[in-house]
């Protein structure tokens, strides 16, 4: 059995997914951002109680088909920016369609139905977040990190990062008071302003 999972965007969602699995004695075969493969069917009154144990760590239990698409696109897009080792060498909207199966121009149409923002701008949102991130740790410079993010120059970048922000790159990584980062599942949510 598949279950989807909202606000599932990190590894310590889905150490508290394995948790409220294995507190029910469930065995699973995955668990992933956004998802996971149980072997049993769950009754009514086991899917209420792994309710109430998920949403004691803010993870909700999803039954909406297209809710639950619209989690598979963030989570993709979060394991995109945050996670993977390289960006998909195809498009956003190609590597989107690929990965889940669906035309994009449906899945754009549901997401920003859904959520208030386009695909584009979580993205954006996302990927400048990831910019913050690298920025504050030091490791790379901005010419590094323009070409990590898949971003056309530095100047790209920088113009991006200024529009979301307010501020430049530079000016950012100056500025402790700004340095607080926003967590993953509140990024691109349209009640949270981005510093």
């Amino acid at each position: 059995m598949k279950l989807y999972i909202k606000y599932m965007v990190s590894i310590r969602c889905k150490m508290a997914v394995k948790a409220a699995l294995e507190s029910m004695g469930l065995h699973y075969t995955n668990v992933d951002l956004g998802e996971a493969d149980i072997l049993e069917e769950l009754t009514p009154k086991q899917l209420d109680t792994l309710r109430e144990l998920l949403m004691v760590s803010s993870l909700l239990l999803m039954y909406d088909k297209k809710a639950m698409l619209i989690e598979k696109i963030k989570n993709v897009i979060i394991e995109m920016v945050h996670y993977a080792d390289e960006f998909p060498t195809s498009n956003f909207s190609n590597y989107l369609s690929e990965k889940l199966h669906h035309e994009y121009h449906y899945m754009a149409g549901l997401f920003s139905e859904f959520t208030g923002i386009t695909i584009e701008h979580f993205i954006i949102a996302h990927k400048i977040e990831k910019v913050k991130e690298l920025l504050l740790y030091d490791e790379l410079n901005l010419t590094e990190i323009s070409y990590k993010l898949q971003y056309s120059s530095v100047a790209h970048l920088s113009n991006q990062f200024k529009k979301v922000t307010g501020l430049t790159p530079s000016y950012f990584k100056k500025l402790k008071e700004h340095k607080k980062r926003i967590q993953l599942e509140d990024i691109g949510r349209a009640d949270v302003s981005s510093d």
